[in-house]
């Protein structure tokens, strides 16, 4: 005789009203970025979860090399009891490491915690990010994340700096469930709105799925800015304000994340292939950039050149110089190449602007306050730590050519790679590329990308090609990566 289901009554797990929700996790990230030590926060983290009976798993999430979210759910209980001794098989990541040395560690970043809206995510979790941890405990090389953090505090450490970053996230809206994962045997993508830039009528699925993301977005604290339809057919942007570096690329993740998982409730896929159909715009991730200090904007001069002050213009510069260099560090599928293709305001010129949407580098109308770069090249499946780490970095240290080649670059105009396997030689052969990552994770980053080249058309020709999308490395089927 079979048991009866128990009642949902029974069930008392923690589900918090949206309000509630953005209240928290806005605490959670002025905590972060008001700087509170790591010692403090964790012990606030795990006397909640101990005091909150009504939550049953923690998601710990980390970043492998290309820029996939790895998603673990531990029980409540065991992850307090085991919190510093939490290991996983990196064999089995990507890039990470080899089949010999296998175990890796999870080490919790608890200022990196959110409380997730129930309907979406399920009731009774919290999410929390983690870095990634050698068998000796010392920080693992490939994890950009942790390296991006380390960057990050030492800027701030050493001269005070704090950089702000701003993504502006560009995706597509499918009709049907796991439409890439089908579109080998499908060949095609159906859109669920045939609109265009900033127009579809209140309740249409496109806009629909805008305002529940939306939602879902505000409650997570990312503080909204505004959400719309772009220019392509079923294409959707939503805007968050600037935040510190890594705060910004830990909402990266999280913004694919929720449009995921709130297009699968409505039996939609949000994809964020770069050109996932031609004779259209593709995806973008504009990254917007300033630097401070004792919250004066560093990049802001009145006078200055387009508005931007000397220490912008050098930021920039730096990295128009190393842009065929980073480029697949930026543009890592062999897919974000057709996105390149100056027919469709693409921004494939290396070159700085603040009129011309072609330009890799923008330099958007701003004030003391909002004065920025814009780097326009970005794919949005690019690595978003990988990417903001690259851009600093670049923008710091980057070698800066001298003022009679400077004044020749921008005489004439020069180009991005326009194909992965071009992208991926300069990447391989870069001295500058071996600095900045280390010669481990450089070899490491061009050897999976290669992977990906090899089992794709080299020409790509003028229609999306099934290995595009088959290989692509967001595209989560396991069944098809097993024959990878």
């Amino acid at each position: 005789m079979s048991r009866p289901e128990a009642p949902t009554a029974l069930r008392d797990f923690l589900e918090i009203p949206y309000d509630r929700l953005e209240e928290l996790n806005l605490e959670v990230k002025n905590a972060r970025t008001a700087r509170v030590p790591q010692d403090q926060v964790r012990e606030q983290r795990v006397k909640y979860l101990t005091d909150e009976k009504r939550i049953k798993a923690v998601t710990v999430c980390f970043t492998d090399l290309e820029g996939r979210l790895h998603m673990l759910d531990y029980d409540k209980k065991f992850l307090l009891r085991s919190a510093d001794n939490l290991t996983f098989d990196g064999s089995s990541v990507r890039g990470f490491s080899q089949q010999h040395e296998s175990d890796l560690r999870l080490s919790i970043d608890w200022s990196a915690f959110y409380w997730l809206p129930s309907d979406v995510f399920g009731p009774g979790k919290v999410l929390v990010f983690a870095e990634v941890r050698g068998q000796d405990g010392l920080p693992y090389q490939a994890d950009m994340r942790a390296r991006l953090k380390d960057l990050t505090a030492g800027l701030y450490e050493k001269e005070g700096l704090v950089a702000q970053f701003a993504h502006e996230i560009e995706g597509f809206l499918f009709r049907g469930r796991d439409a890439e994962r089908n579109y080998p045997e499908s060949g095609a993508f159906e859109f669920i709105s045939t609109g265009g830039y900033y127009h579809s009528l209140p309740g249409d699925a496109l806009r629909r799925f805008i305002d529940s993301a939306a939602e879902v977005q505000r409650a997570m604290g990312f503080g909204n800015e505004k959400d719309h339809p772009e220019v392509a057919p079923s294409q959707f942007e939503m805007n968050f304000v600037h935040t510190e570096a890594l705060v910004a690329a830990d909402q990266v993740q999280l913004y694919k994340l929720l449009c995921r998982q709130v297009a699968q409730n409505y039996d939609m896929t949000a994809s964020f292939l770069p050109k996932p159909v031609t004779g259209i715009n593709g995806n973008g991730m504009h990254t917007n950039i300033s630097l401070a200090r004792k919250g004066t904007n560093l990049f802001h001069d009145k006078n200055g050149d387009s508005g931007l002050s000397a220490a912008g213009w050098s930021f920039t510069e730096r990295i128009l110089n190393s842009a065929p260099d980073i480029c697949l560090i930026l543009n890592g599928s062999v897919n974000a190449y057709r996105r390149l293709d100056p027919h469709f305001e693409a921004p494939n010129q290396i070159k700085a602007s603040a009129t011309d949407r072609g330009s890799m580098v923008r330099i958007p109308l701003g004030n003391e306050r909002s004065a920025r770069i814009e780097v326009r090249s970005v794919a949005p499946d690019a690595n978003p730590y990988m990417t903001v780490y690259t851009l600093l970095r670049t923008g710091l240290e980057g070698p800066l050519p001298d003022q009679a080649e400077i004044a020749n670059k921008r005489a004439r105009t020069r180009f991005l790679p326009d194909n992965i396997n071009d992208a991926i030689r300069l990447f391989k052969s870069s001295k500058f590329v071996a600095d900045l990552l280390g010669e481990q994770v450089q070899t490491r980053f061009a050897e999976v990308k290669q992977a990906s080249a090899e089992r794709c058309p080299r020409a790509l020709g003028s229609l999306i090609k099934a290995a595009e999308v088959q290989f692509h490395h967001e595209v989560t089927n396991q069944y098809l990566w097993n024959k990878f």
